[in-house]
């Protein structure tokens, strides 16, 4: 999912800039479409300096990126879900939020965990494994603020389920589409959902 604004780059130490600029550019080209030259390029760091941080080459890159992408989306869940106490209202703030998020980077920055791992995780079990946890925790997160609103856990639980990959699959219709149609109409959808759990 969209993160927030990247950090300034150019203050960033060199591996929190090589794995920023891993997680911006297969956000964008996905994990086979970019290298390793590229990212050092971009990040202005030496080749030798991503080997150095990332020994295990661009799978062990490919994995940091995931797990920046999580932490940051787990950020951004947990601050929209906070805003607002009552779910069936916050659901949608965030499904706007992501929409614009995508507009305004011209439909490029879709979710960095899934652009990242799709088409790799069979060659790639260190990538599917940080990526399943970003899952895991995107719905812990949804399920935690179901349950302060008195949400019942096993509905919860199951109702996390559902919010996370509609989400998933609306951000990235919105960005086939060029549209913020889908996740606007998911965001209403989920609000529709949740509060029949009332």
């Amino acid at each position: 999912m969209k993160t927030r604004a990247p950090h300034d780059l150019a203050t960033a130490g060199t591996r929190e800039r090589i794995v920023r600029t891993a997680s911006r550019l297969m956000q964008r080209q996905g994990y086979e479409g970019t290298g390793i030259k590229q990212i050092s390029r971009e990040a202005g760091a030496t080749l030798g300096s991503v080997y150095h941080f990332f020994p295990g080459g661009k799978q062990e890159l490919g994995a940091a990126a995931v797990r920046l992408g999580d932490e940051e989306f787990t950020e951004l869940l947990r601050e929209t879900l906070d805003a607002e106490p009552e779910p069936e209202k916050a659901l949608p703030a965030l499904a706007a939020f992501l929409a614009r998020g995508l507009r305004d980077s011209d439909w490029l920055d879709g979710c960095p965990v899934t652009s990242t791992v799709v088409g790799t995780a069979a060659g790639a079990p260190g990538i599917q494994q940080a990526a399943a946890e970003a899952f895991a925790r995107w719905r812990s997160v949804v399920a935690e603020s179901l349950v302060a609103a008195g949400f019942a856990a096993p509905d919860a639980a199951d109702l996390s389920h559902t919010v996370i990959a509609t989400l998933e699959g609306a951000e990235l219709a919105s960005q086939v589409a060029r549209s913020e149609a889908p996740l606007e109409a998911a965001g209403r959808h989920l609000a529709r959902l949740v509060a029949s759990y009332r």
